[in-house]
């Protein structure tokens, strides 16, 4: 049975405004690198999969070539989050690989060593029981950004999950950590028939029905954009998970910069052309044509791409995508 890898490189990265647009999403970009987030999650994969296909939105398509030259281009017919962009690909991968095992990740997220092992005992799984496998890091902080898994029952290579949590409070985070729970990472082993058939059984049906019918424009249609975790797994009795020992962090925000970067002596992580003074624990990233100066501060990013500048504590880093839905909406 081969293994067929899924890279989801769709999304829009609003967080990371005004690096990311809808023009240029932060997968195409090197945030911290010489090479794109996408070009080195493909290269990530290409040793545990026969192929590797990148599911992306149509106005993405003809991007992905450059940072994924040997990869599939697998288009979606509209950008209806994780849940329909899943169930999609493995409908679509099915049609072509016949009966396969598929690893499912994101393209923006940044991994240190190790990752193969648990990616491997997480395909073991899907191929052997039939269970819809997710990888769950083992955190080194209460994040509050992430969703969370409670492992249950040990079955060797894997745990029952014994249940799905979403984004806490710092509280409940700590709670979590302490209690042993996992970070939900987003990476997902599963055979198509197995996704498929728990799609059946929830809000997706009428995808899968569509996608049967030779109609995937249709079964987009009569979708509402949904997670796969608040979809299929958090209801169905067949989810498992993988522990992951691993250094991971979803470079969602800017505030993820300020964690897998380089800093100074001052505690700066600088991205691009930028001067610091008397400046402590912030994050400045530019584009090559920019160059930004910060005197006297603590604690901010700022971020100049595209004669746009962005200026924000970056505990609040979270609010940028408060900025995109603004300016979409016609603010200045």
């Amino acid at each position: 049975m081969d293994t067929i890898a899924v890279v989801l490189a769709g999304g829009v990265g609003t967080r990371l405004y005004p690096a990311s647009s809808r023009e240029r999403p932060k997968q195409f970009l090197a945030l911290d690198g010489e090479r794109s987030l996408l070009a080195r999650t493909v290269e990530r994969v290409e040793p545990l999969a026969d192929a590797t296909y990148v599911l992306t939105r149509p106005e993405y398509a003809d991007l992905v070539p450059d940072h994924a030259p040997d990869a599939e281009v697998l288009v979606e017919p509209a950008g209806r989050d994780t849940g329909p962009a899943l169930v999609y690909a493995a409908h679509r991968v099915r049609e072509e690989a016949g009966e396969c095992v598929l690893l499912n990740l994101p393209s923006d997220h940044r991994v240190g060593d190790g990752f193969a092992d648990p990616a491997e005992r997480a395909l073991r799984a899907a191929r052997e029981t039939g269970k819809l496998v997710t990888l769950g890091v083992e955190p080194d902080r209460p994040a509050t950004g992430y969703g969370y898994i409670k492992p249950g029952t040990d079955r060797g290579d894997y745990f029952d999950v014994a249940g799905f949590f979403e984004k806490p409070d710092a509280d409940a985070a700590e709670r979590y950590v302490y209690d042993g729970f996992l970070w939900n990472a987003g990476v997902f082993a599963w055979t198509p028939e197995a996704l498929l058939g728990e799609a059946r059984r929830s809000d997706l049906a009428p995808l899968v029905e569509s996608l049967d019918a030779g109609q995937p424009e249709r079964g987009f249609r009569l979708v509402e954009p949904v997670s796969v975790d608040y979809a299929i797994l958090e209801g169905c009795s067949n989810a498992a998970v993988v522990p992951a020992d691993v250094e991971w962090d979803d470079l969602g925000a800017w505030d993820a910069l300020a964690r897998v970067g380089d800093p100074d002596a001052a505690g700066n992580v600088v991205a691009g052309n930028a001067l610091t003074l008397d400046a402590e624990d912030c994050v400045i990233a530019t584009d090559e044509g920019s160059h930004v100066s910060v005197v006297g501060v603590e604690g901010l990013t700022v971020a100049a791409y595209d004669g746009r500048v962005l200026v924000v504590p970056t505990e609040d880093a979270q609010r940028v995508r408060e900025v995109v839905a603004r300016l979409e909406d016609g603010g200045e």
